[in-house]
């Protein structure tokens, strides 16, 4: 990947609704190596998904939390992950290293679903425990810079 690419990316992530002609435009490229670029990106699964961004209050589920979830045995098979992706309140489920086995991002309408949320992660096998973080307010949710980090 080289630096159109990643300015191709940064583009998309900002509205991956434009034309090829605007990105062209933005990385100096014709329509077409554009066009053949992007493709590469989508089958290499750098471009995983083109999807939309949803104010999640604007569709009553402006509660979010994140929750470690502990357990007694090893979280990072197969059969966790068919359970936790069976929830359609889970956005995120990550297995972790440290006080807890896995760390799942959650989004609700209402405190009571939030509830009924854990009880239902309680029933995933291995499950012993969660921690719960409620968030009150989002600063910023910022996408993926395809740029290197810089030291």
């Amino acid at each position: 990947m080289d630096e159109i690419d990643r300015r191709l990316l940064a583009a998309l992530q900002r509205d991956a609704t434009q034309s090829y002609a605007t990105l062209a435009g933005t990385v100096g490229l014709s329509t077409g190596a554009v066009h053949d670029r992007v493709r590469k990106l989508r089958e290499q699964q750098v471009i995983r998904r083109t999807t939309v961004d949803v104010d999640p209050g604007a569709v009553g589920r402006g509660v979010l939390a994140f929750v470690l979830v502990e357990a007694n045995e090893w979280m990072g098979d197969q059969p966790t992950h068919d359970a936790l992706a069976a929830l359609p309140e889970v956005e995120e489920a990550h297995v972790i290293a440290g006080p807890a086995s896995l760390l799942v991002k959650i989004r609700v309408g209402t405190p009571e679903q939030l509830q009924a949320s854990l009880r239902r992660l309680f029933q995933v096998e291995g499950v012993t425990g969660t921690q719960t973080v409620v968030v009150l307010e989002s600063f910023f949710e910022r996408p993926l810079d395809p740029h290197p980090p810089t030291a």
